[in-house]
Order: structure tokens, then sequence, then C-alpha cells
């Protein structure tokens, strides 16, 4: 199967904030120092058609940025993303209406002042994907497709539970009819009895329409559940990539066996301490991050060559991909079970 959406060397650097003292300091003349956030550093990172590639990695670490990056909603700092060897953005401007997004909060991401239809055909009619005068018929077609009565199409966003705007939310971004959809966190705003609906439904709409996903989200079992392949992001790099029933079952870098640690487990024995294993140590501030390997402060296997060079990627099999310098050792424990 060939790569369908190519992302090759991207960065985003965002600029400094500069306080009110720090404004006035430099007119005059003061030295201020200027540093800026490295938010994603030299990404590469390809995806299949059909496939859905899982984000995952700490609050903070870049994934929802790179989403835009691949959306074209953020211009890159450097480097390019591609759908189908056809740019995503030219100049610092999106060119294609191919990849559409579904976000975190579907409230905020829908005009309160506008009826939920309308906000539904007012990309389409503007590319030319429906006339004005069959614009109603085409958005009621799409809440049929996303589970939604079509005479609720002249509603406002504030009438409708959240599941309920999450669906219309996904409606506005089908309408589109891209080829690739990027969701960022789409059910972690809702309720638990709804998120199952809302991922079923995800499962189901891209299997039917042949969609390619980004899906983006910090919960792993959701992750595990609905994607064909993962990557793993620390500190707005890509750790670890690979298929998921490898990479959650064996993983190859530190930093992925301790995020996996970390997530909460069920003790049916009532007798027993429940104890929660944390990722031991900070993040470090993106501002200043760390020499060599950005993990190296917080990680167990660490050695001198972690603080001092960067690891590459290579490959742990044909699938697989890891930047670690003792990603054997890494395995190795964990087929001993440490």
């Amino acid at each position: 199967m060939s790569d369908f959406v190519t992302i090759e060397n991207v960065s985003r650097l965002f600029g400094p904030n500069l306080t009110t003292g720090e404004k006035i300091a430099a007119k005059l003349g003061g030295k201020v120092e200027t540093r800026s956030v490295r938010a994603v550093s030299d990404v590469t990172l390809s995806v299949r058609r059909g496939e859905t590639l899982g984000l995952v990695g700490e609050s903070g670490c870049g994934k929802s940025t790179l989403g835009r990056l691949i959306a074209g909603i953020l211009p890159p700092s450097s480097g390019s993303v591609a759908i189908d060897g056809a740019p995503v953005m030219d100049q610092g401007r999106k060119v294609t209406t191919r990849v559409q997004t579904v976000f975190q909060d579907p409230f905020a991401s829908l005009d309160p002042r506008m009826k939920v239809g309308e906000t539904v055909a007012e990309g389409p009619i503007a590319h030319g994907l429906t006339t004005r005068s069959g614009a109603r018929a085409y958005v009621a077609e799409w809440f049929e497709r996303v589970g939604l009565d079509p005479v609720w199409t002249d509603r406002y966003p504030h009438q409708f539970s959240g599941g309920q705007r999450q669906r219309i939310a996904i409606a506005r971004a089908l309408a589109m009819q891209p080829d690739v959809l990027i969701c960022d966190e789409p059910v972690a705003s809702l309720d638990v009895s709804i998120q199952a609906q809302i991922i079923n439904l995800f499962l189901e709409l891209t299997r039917d329409l042949g969609l390619t996903t980004i899906f983006i989200s910090h919960d792993l079992s959701v992750v595990q559940h609905v994607s064909d392949r993962v990557a793993v992001m620390y500190l707005g790099r890509i750790v670890e990539l690979g298929p998921v029933a490898e990479v959650f079952g064996t993983p190859a870098h530190p930093y992925t066996a301790a995020l996996f640690g970390s997530v909460p487990k069920l003790v049916l024995d009532a007798d027993e301490l429940v104890r929660f294993e944390t990722i031991e140590g900070e993040v470090p501030s993106p501002l200043s991050p760390p020499s060599g390997c950005y993990y190296h402060p917080r990680c167990p296997l660490a050695t001198e060559i972690c603080s001092k060079v960067q690891p590459e990627r290579q490959g742990v099999t044909d699938e697989r991909l890891v930047a670690c310098h003792h990603f054997e050792k890494q395995l190795i424990g964990v087929a001993e079970g440490k």
C-alpha cells in the first residue's frame, strides 16, 4: 500500500510573547533575550490510503499542532505536507479541501449565531460541491449519514447535546468530501456514555467512505481500538512508530513504555493496593529542550551518549521505527517483564 499523506521534515516554531516591560526595554535599546518555542521538530511521517494513524503523547507534546500543520490550518516553519503528491499549502495558504478537521470542543467550533444547516452548507457552497438551491437536500443527506434527523437543520448549536453537536461537526467536515480527516481529541469533551457512539460512528464512516484518518488522542485505549498504526510524540518529536499491536504489546522506546505504564488498570482484588505508575520527572521546557535525546533526563536507560547525541529513527522491524540509542535493551526488559 503506497503512502498517501506525506509529512517531510516539518517543524513549527512559535515566536516569543514579550511582556510589556520587555517590549519597552527593547524599544529603548535594551538587550532582551528572545527564544522561540519549537512545538514540532523535524517530523517525517507518512500515512497510507485508507489507514487510521493514532497520534499519542503527553499534554503539550505537539500532537494538536502537528494535526493543524497537516490540515493546513497552520503553516510549517519548515518542511512540507502533501496529499497524494499535491501540497496542502502554498506560500503560507491552504490550497486544498481534501483534508478536514474535527475538533475537540464542538460547541466552540460551531458558530452560535448560525443555524447548523447553514454551518454545514457554507463550505460546500463556497467550493462548488452544491448549489444554494440544492444545499438543504445536500445537508440533509449528511445529517442522515451521521445519525441526525434532517428536520433539525434549522436549529442553533445551543439546542443540541454535546454528542449531537459533535455529530454536526463531523457532518460539516465530511460535507467537504475530504480524502483525509484529522480527528483532534474528538471524544475528549463528551460523556463516557456518548464516547462509544461517536467512536463507532467514526469507524463506520471511515470504512464506508474510504477515509484516511489521523486520530489524535490522550486516551490510549481509544487509540488502540480505532488505529492501524500509532505514532508516539515527545516534546515535538516522533519517538516511536509502528503497528498498534506491536507498539502496545512490546514498546521499544522507554517513553512509550512509561506512557503505557501510567494508564490506570482495573484491579479485581479488593485487598490489593492500587498503585499508579507515573513517569518520573517533569517535561522539559520547549523553550530550552535538553541536548541529545529530549527524554534522557527522565529515562531509566539513559547513558552519556543520550545526553550528547540526538538519536536517529531506526528500524526495529520493517514496519517499526524508534528513536532511541538503547531500544534493544528496552525490548529485552519488556520481554523479561521489567
